[in-house]
């Protein structure tokens, strides 16, 4: 028996039905004199038995080891295409990495035995362009399956949504989701990627979405929030996304955040420090804008022997280079006055002046501080409850520092303090009401745009620790409740016996919640699971932006919306293609 066939040793022909009969019949009929030649139980019977079995052995073995080889070379070019992807380079890149393969393998292998069937196996791999674009195409499937799978185990998921042009000017919308399984555990993934070809406005935008859930069958009634940008077509109150899809009677109730790390940079942006940013930015495009001034700029400043060779540039479209061009630009002050001068170029007065110059330190002080905590709110798995916790003890920083500052106390503030030290007390005088009512009017601006996380803080506060005997709990209930749908009463009763259960407060840690069950705590479990999956911000699509930027980029400008969708999914997923699987079925075909 060989594979679940039957094979004549002697003749290798296969026997259909593999009976003793059949087999018997075979033998008589075809190979009749074979009892002749080779008389039963001889010596030399037992040789020829032996010998044949040897070689059908043999020939088998020759097309296995060469199925094994093919098969190694196709789940090896899987491999490689991902790697390929996943650092977002061209499909067609696979047959340079072949290429180069080939050549270090002609000098690493050299002194090795085997090296002809090392660069044989070396050149079996398929990595032409077309290979490549099926292989990733495979492998964004298995992904997406993978997910399907989840989002069907998960017990909700919230979504967050943002788009922007790519270089084609085709406005793709990402859309990402947070799924929270029955252990308390979530997920992130890359749910679609939805070209809009024509108009972005909120009922394109929600007419497309309706139709992906049509297609796929989204199992939409276990959306919890949809976290957006603050755009018109986001959250308009009659014709924005937001409010199409309350207005959907598919749509549950669902809480709907507007991104934190957006509603930060806002805050930064209402600093009433406008003309400084204008000067600094006039001054510093004055140098760089034109290639002849930029070079002698560089010049100047190697000469002067100083710590950067060049002056930075800042755009709105960037947060975080704000902070760093204010840095480097206060830095550079002196060189660029005396550059300036040098060059026989008119002075900017500002620069002579103490005050603009102290209103400058104070700028880069406090806009250092908002890059600090705007970094710290980016990243994956950050839930809403990190960021919340986040933004309130910057807050508490703030206030703290502005009283310190009202004592001229500027321990936190090393420009202002370094600038006041250069010019002297004698030259200029510090105006502390001036920068508090600065700070005081940038706290203002973090408690008015993130008034809609005044209802979730309560809540959050409760599910990180549970046992506090100061909760209110007739109010936290209610809030409880109002957020999440749930009766008032049974939430109430369900904190009382939680805040009793002395078993449970002994084992109170991160994996507390999961402790729960069903039947005794329904509403506490759909509390914790619900408030797991809210998206605090929209990083995860402005992390795929920025991967789109370099995937679709001027080189590869016709690339299909179906391909970017390919290679966004592999270069953010957190799922691993089962490769062995998909050989498989490539071996199969």
């Amino acid at each position: 028996m060989s594979f679940s066939k039957c094979v004549c040793l002697i003749c290798q022909s296969t026997i259909a039905i593999p009976k003793k009969g059949n087999v018997e019949r075979h033998f008589r009929t075809v190979h009749g004199k074979y009892d002749t030649d080779f008389p039963p139980k001889s010596e030399l019977r037992k040789r020829k038995v032996k010998e044949l079995k040897s070689q059908l052995s043999g020939q088998q073995s020759f097309f296995t080891q060469h199925t094994s080889k093919a098969k190694a070379a196709t789940e090896a070019s899987f491999r490689v295409s991902h790697v390929i992807v996943n650092n977002k380079k061209s499909f067609q890149d696979g047959e340079m990495v072949k290429e180069a393969f080939v050549e270090a393998a002609d000098s690493l292998f050299r002194d090795f035995k085997n090296k002809a069937e090392i660069l044989s196996s070396i050149k079996a791999l398929q990595l032409s362009r077309s290979t490549v674009t099926r292989r990733c195409e495979a492998m964004a499937e298995d992904l997406t399956q993978q997910m399907w799978k989840d989002i069907g185990d998960c017990e909700c998921f919230s979504l967050q949504l943002d788009e922007s042009m790519d270089v084609s000017d085709t406005a793709q919308m990402c859309i990402f989701i947070r799924m929270v399984f029955s252990d308390i555990t979530a997920k992130e993934e890359l749910l679609t990627v939805l070209p809009m070809k024509e108009q972005t406005r909120g009922e394109d935008i929600f007419q497309s979405f309706k139709n992906f859930i049509e297609k796929t069958q989204l199992p939409v009634y276990k959306l919890v929030s949809i976290t957006t940008d603050g755009a018109p077509a986001m959250v308009g109150r009659v014709n924005g996304f937001i409010a199409k899809c309350r207005q959907d009677d598919a749509f549950p109730d669902f809480l709907n955040y507007h991104c934190i790390i957006h509603q930060q940079a806002l805050c930064a942006k209402m600093l009433n420090m406008k003309e400084i940013m204008d000067v600094a930015t006039k001054i510093a495009c004055s140098i760089r804008a034109r290639s002849l001034q930029r070079r002698l700029f560089r010049a100047h400043l190697e000469k002067a022997d100083c710590d950067h060779s060049e002056l930075l540039l800042h755009t709105d479209m960037r947060w975080l280079s704000r902070g760093k061009f204010l840095q480097r630009f206060r830095e550079l002050c002196p060189e660029i006055k005396e550059f300036f001068r040098v060059a026989g170029h008119a002075e900017y007065k500002q620069l002579n002046d103490g005050q603009w110059l102290l209103d400058l330190a104070f700028l880069t002080d406090l806009t250092n501080m908002l890059n600090d905590l705007n970094l710290e709110l980016q990243g994956k798995d950050k839930t809403v409850i990190n960021m919340i916790s986040s933004v309130n003890a910057f807050k508490r920083k703030m206030q703290h520092l502005s009283s310190k500052l009202q004592r001229h106390d500027l321990a936190n503030f090393q420009n202002l303090a370094s600038e006041l030290e250069t010019q002297g007390k004698a030259c200029v005088q510090l105006d502390s009401a001036r920068y508090t009512e600065q700070i005081d009017n940038c706290l203002s601006e973090f408690d008015k745009r993130f008034q809609d996380f005044s209802l979730l803080e309560p809540v959050a506060t409760f599910m990180c620790y549970p046992f506090r005997e100061d909760a209110e709990v007739d109010s936290l209930a209610s809030k409880i409740a109002t957020l999440f749908h749930l009766n008032s009463s049974g939430v109430e009763d369900e904190i009382l016996t939680l805040q009793a259960d002395i078993e449970l407060k002994s084992r109170a840690h991160g994996q507390f919640w999961n402790l729960l069950t069903e039947v005794k705590y329904p509403n506490m479990r759909k509390c914790a699971t619900s408030l797991t999956a809210l998206f605090g911000s929209n990083y995860l699509c402005e992390s795929a932006f920025s991967h789109m930027k370099i995937i679709k980029s001027k080189y590869r400008s016709t690339m299909t919306d179906e391909h970017l969708e390919v290679c966004l999914r592999l270069a953010v997923s957190s799922y691993c293609p089962d490769y062995a699987s998909l050989a498989d079925s490539i071996q199969c075909k």
